[in-house]
């Protein structure tokens, strides 16, 4: 096998190896995906500016996320069906960021549940929730997470509506997947992957078969999902999931300074400037661009992490620069998980630590902590001059 050198490498192998409507699902945003393509390409527009002659010896990329330690500020994002990328995809991926020392956040939507990766892990996690209208569920949840030990609860509040992702449509993605003519010839091509799947009995949404009320099978989670989400959300009822939880508490999905100030108020430890990948309003601007108008509004009262789009550690450097406390990565460590395992989850993370601390090196920094936006170049007109 060539050398993997960086994260593009492990896509390529990723394809290769896992069943096109799981590729489909990872690598896809919404509608036209134009705000899945700019939340990658907008970071190419930041430039480096290098330095010489300064001590760069004695280099840390050591930091702190809701003052948990961290040894960079990069978290792995939470992402649905994780265990249909892999067999048992979850805990491969929480034992790398364990051992790596950086956080993982285990999705609601996720194959193996909240205790299947608190049995195969030391270190607490961070337990990711959707907004569901569900109070018994919703609090039985939370009373799971505490349980396991999770440190964090993450809630996302950008997914009251299910935007459009053509793909998953046209594949008929399922978990497990539907057996179809189609699924069946590409499954069967994808030899690595189904020897995983046969290898394991986690194959369904397992934080919610068994636990949601009416939910016993795929057919009735089906139902129950299409009813869960709840588009009456607002300020109020995050307040109630708050009440539902009194550990620290990350919100994400935020692009506007309105949004952030109102996070601020329901008692967050930090936010999430996230366009959910790309994978809910298209025509959104990327995290990136939308980042700097969110601090000006709350970065001086909480932490203001990034989420989407980022590829690289210079994707990781740029962000901050720009002043992001933290960020997170999802599709970058599912290309890795895909193609080689809680192996290739290893391998995405020290690529991006090497890429962030050569980079800061040369850039004439020593420590993260350090970073801020004298080591860019911005162009005029970045963060918006609208009308």
């Amino acid at each position: 096998m060539p050398a993997i050198t960086n994260v593009d490498d492990l896509k390529r192998i990723y394809r290769r190896r896992a069943p096109k409507m799981f590729y489909d699902y990872a690598e896809s945003g919404s509608w036209t995906e134009q705000t899945f393509r700019e939340n990658t390409s907008d970071f190419d527009k930041l430039y480096l500016r290098q330095r010489v002659a300064v001590d760069m010896s004695g280099r840390s990329t050591k930091s702190q996320m809701i003052g948990q330690d961290v040894s960079m500020p990069v978290a792995l994002a939470p992402v649905g069906l994780t265990g249909m990328q892999s067999a048992d995809g979850e805990i491969k991926a929480a034992r790398a960021a364990e051992k790596f020392g950086v956080p993982y956040t285990l999705s609601t939507m996720s194959i193996c549940s909240i205790e299947d990766v608190a049995e195969n892990t030391t270190k607490p996690f961070w337990l990711q929730v959707y907004t569901l209208k569900d109070d018994d569920f919703m609090q039985r949840l939370f009373d799971r997470a505490k349980a396991a030990k999770c440190s964090a609860a993450v809630i996302t509040v950008d997914l009251q509506l299910m935007g459009q992702r053509h793909k998953d449509i046209k594949n008929g993605l399922s978990a497990p997947p539907k057996l179809t003519l189609a699924s069946v010839a590409n499954m069967a091509t994808k030899v690595q992957w189904g020897l995983g799947m046969l290898g394991t009995k986690r194959r369904f949404f397992g934080n919610i078969v068994g636990h949601a009320k009416g939910v016993s099978d795929p057919s009735s989670l089906t139902t129950w999902t299409a009813e869960a989400f709840d588009q009456a959300l607002d300020w109020d009822r995050i307040r109630e999931f708050r009440k539902m939880w009194d550990g620290p508490l990350i919100i994400k999905g935020i692009m506007d300074p309105r949004d952030a100030v109102e996070a601020c108020n329901v008692g967050a430890d930090a936010i999430v400037v996230s366009n959910h990948g790309g994978r809910q309003l298209d025509g959104a601007l990327s995290s990136i661009r939308a980042l700097p108008a969110i601090l000006d509004a709350v970065g001086d009262k909480i932490e203001v992490h990034l989420d989407s789009g980022i590829r690289s550690g210079q994707d990781v450097l740029k962000a901050l620069a720009m002043g992001a406390k933290s960020t997170y990565i999802g599709r970058a460590y599912i290309y890795g998980l895909g193609a080689m395992g809680e192996a290739g989850v290893t391998k995405t993370l020290e690529m991006i630590h090497k890429e962030l601390d050569v980079s800061m090196g040369l850039c004439g920094r020593r420590n993260v902590a350090d970073l801020d936006r004298d080591i860019l170049m911005i162009p005029k007109g970045f963060e918006g001059d609208w009308v």
